[in-house]
């Protein structure tokens, strides 16, 4: 029998040689699988079910040299549709990042958002609510960093802060947090009403690798100033974040506003999946760069 051509990880296929008429077998390779964005997306009505989710998947890739090409086709063309939602100045979009800690908000912001012009995005991180800050209803603070029309606005922590470190903690009553998810709910609604598109995601990682990187954090001098004594304390309350977060993601993954859980342990398949779920929520919006005044042919600029 002729040579056969073989692809790892192929079905065996038979045929006949096309020169000799002699029966082969040949491999021929699977293309590589589609996105599955349902894999990551938290169904509305259906539970999270976090400690059934992999935080080491990484798909068909194995590191971070398989993704880097697509990875940079994502950011150029978050880019350019970036650009045209912020020339059409009709609609917005509000990016949440929530994780334990260490579970690459920051990075994240750095990998996927490097090509995006800072004049149509914004990052906003929020803190411990300050005294005016407590002087209003929960949501009042976020609510002032919704992005306007033909902006993109980043949430590194968001509102869910409200239904986790609250609940964890124990800073309001039960009967207060639990009544926080309805209104998260009627608050996504509304702004999803008024035209802003919410991509919700929780980077998820192992218990395992939060202490890999707190470790690294603690023998790197150049990284001791992002190592704070209270990331171990609060290490300690990891089971009970869990729960918060399962609930949470489980109560407000909406029609309108889904959550998607991203498999973060490896940082560079975080960036990836984060990064083509905003191109294809973006691209799906369609913006449009606005009509030119009439006539521009005929105008001549002086000399």
């Amino acid at each position: 029998m002729a040579d056969s051509v073989h692809i790892a990880g192929g079905a065996a296929q038979d045929r006949n040689h096309p020169a000799t008429g002699a029966p082969e077998k040949v491999v021929v390779a699977d293309p590589p699988p589609e996105p599955d964005y349902p894999r990551y997306r938290v169904e509305p009505g259906e539970p999270a079910r976090l400690g059934e989710r992999d935080p080491d998947e990484t798909e068909h890739y194995r590191s971070k040299k398989d993704v880097a090409g697509e990875l940079a086709a994502a950011r150029k063309h978050i880019g350019q549709l970036q650009a045209r939602l912020y020339a059409e100045h009709h609609r917005s979009v509000l990016i949440v990042l929530q994780a334990m800690d260490t579970g690459g908000k920051d990075g994240t912001i750095k990998g996927v958002f490097a090509g995006v012009n800072p004049q149509g995005c914004q990052v906003w991180s929020f803190k411990a609510p300050s005294s005016e800050e407590r002087d209003h209803d929960f949501l009042w603070r976020y609510h002032q960093r919704v992005p306007p029309a033909g902006m993109i606005h980043i949430f590194n922590r968001s509102h869910y802060e409200d239904v986790l470190v609250v609940r964890v903690k124990s800073l309001v009553p039960e009967t207060v947090w639990r009544g926080r998810y309805d209104a998260i709910n009627d608050f996504e609604r509304q702004l999803t009403d008024s035209g802003v598109t919410l991509i919700k995601f929780y980077l998820h990682i192992s218990r395992d690798e939060q202490r890999k990187r707190l470790q690294s954090r603690l023998d790197d001098p150049e990284k001791h100033w992002k190592f704070s004594s209270n990331d171990v304390a609060e290490r300690a309350y990891w089971d009970d974040y869990q729960l918060a977060f399962d609930e949470a993601l489980t109560r407000c993954s909406t029609p309108y506003a889904p959550w998607y859980v991203v498999p973060a342990n490896a940082k560079w398949f975080r960036n990836l999946v984060v990064a083509r779920t905003i191109e294809d929520t973006l691209a799906a919006m369609d913006p449009q760069y606005p009509p030119a005044e009439p006539d521009l042919e005929k105008v001549t600029i002086p000399a």
